[in-house]
């Protein structure tokens, strides 16, 4: 079978990509734009991927080989151009997003998924869990939307009975999978452009228990979507991991992985007291210079906490927010979020799946709205941000760099920078 993944190089298709090429099928792509990512998928033995999104670039591929299945993430839809899709369509090749295709593997590989979902903490927890079980030498296939050091970002195994998944509420995603295990780092009401209210957006968490047959979460995520399942056991303070969300989050974690091989808790727990991290989440890109994906403010305040617990109050923020959209729907949180910190520099929005009515929330007027710290500077991805990072440095300051990532983001400018 030929697959066809569009949007290769995205950290929810691109893994899906390489699970497919390692499980025996045939496997090309394409991606709006060339990326680190893109090469990193070549390397790996899928080959044939195109830069560039269009009718007559498929039908090149489709000519050549011809397309089976086309996998489309949920953004193609949602950004009104998508000539590829149109192009499958009219020439009857099937289409769908990618849960159809996970739904297909795990059915024709027999593999049970646990899927770790939530609005926070899904990348490391399901980076941790991955680490876990390797350690514990059984054998797993897994997806995940990270770079890790320890693995790849996708990986399938033949000898392997579970598929580790991390699960996105996006567009309500996870609710198309019926999970052996559920995983749940912490639950906040996010995605207002898919579930209009609170309320929408806990029931579709309560409906996703409901499709689990085991579920492993905190209480108060529990109590936030009145479902009366048994929190798990609060191990948190055995862990020597830093964070207090990563020790909460390990407990989930040990937990599940307990449940699952039957290993002691006590030599699972010293297993992930060794667990090396997973890349943008509190990264080090250089002495004193931290990456973070944080982009909710209950990510950003564990990234925040994670900070303090290293530098103390030396502590200074780089913020790109996701999304103009976003930061109108976090627009009450944005004045005390960031308290405590020393100093405050704001990037310009990274932009994607924007609603074009609201204003656009430059940095100046970012500022204007936040707060705390006393010190908010207007800023650039340019040479004098980077003096500025520099000098935070040479002062002796931690500079936590909140950045959405992806071409064009804090993130990569930092890397090329730093």
């Amino acid at each position: 079978m030929h697959i066809f993944f569009s949007g290769i190089g995205g950290t929810g298709i691109g893994p899906l990509a390489l699970i497919a090429h390692q499980a025996g099928f045939s496997v090309s792509g394409s991606d709006k734009q060339d990326s680190d990512y893109i090469s990193y998928l070549k390397n790996q033995g899928i080959s044939n991927i195109t830069i560039g999104q269009s009718k007559d670039l498929i039908a090149k591929v489709h000519e050549s080989t011809p397309i089976d299945w086309f996998v489309y993430s949920s953004a193609i839809i949602m950004e009104g151009n998508a000539p590829e899709l149109e192009y499958c369509n009219q020439n009857s090749i099937k289409t769908s997003k990618r849960d159809e295709l996970i739904n297909h593997i795990l059915s024709e590989k027999h593999l049970k998924m646990i899927a770790v979902a939530g609005t926070h903490g899904k990348t490391t927890t399901t980076a941790m869990l991955i680490w876990l079980l390797k350690q514990c030498g059984t054998p797993i296939s897994y997806s995940l939307g990270a770079k890790i050091s320890f693995g790849e970002m996708g990986e399938y195994s033949a000898k392997s009975e579970y598929f580790i998944y991390e699960a996105d509420e996006f567009d309500r995603n996870f609710l198309q999978f019926s999970p052996y295990a559920a995983v749940i780092p912490g639950i906040a009401y996010d995605h207002p452009d898919i579930y209009p209210t609170k309320d929408d957006y806990n029931q579709a968490f309560l409906d996703f228990f409901n499709k689990s047959t085991h579920v492993f979460a905190h209480q108060k995520d529990l109590t936030t979507v009145k479902s009366d399942l048994l929190p798990s056991e609060d191990i948190s303070s055995l862990f020597t991991l830093p964070g207090q969300v990563n020790r909460e989050n390990a407990a989930l974690v040990v937990s599940a992985a307990h449940a699952i091989t039957g290993v002691d808790r006590n030599t699972l727990i010293e297993h992930l007291n060794t667990f090396p991290g997973v890349s943008r989440r509190f990264e080090k890109i250089t002495d004193h210079i931290y990456s973070d994906y944080a982009h909710t403010p209950e990510k950003i305040a564990g990234a925040l906490q994670l900070a303090h617990e290293v530098a103390g109050n030396n502590v200074v923020a780089v913020y790109e927010g996701l999304h103009n959209t976003r930061q109108h729907f976090i627009k009450d949180q944005l004045p005390n979020m960031f308290k405590g910190i020393k100093k405050l520099y704001i990037v310009p929005s990274y932009l994607a799946r924007e609603d074009e009515s609201l204003e656009m929330l430059s940095p100046a007027k970012l500022c204007e709205i936040t707060e705390y710290p006393d010190v908010r500077v207007e800023s650039r991805l340019d040479d004098t941000l980077k003096q500025r990072i520099q000098a935070e440095v040479t002062e002796g300051n931690l500079v936590l760099c909140l950045s959405a990532g992806g071409g064009g983001s804090l993130d990569e400018w930092l890397r090329k920078n730093f």
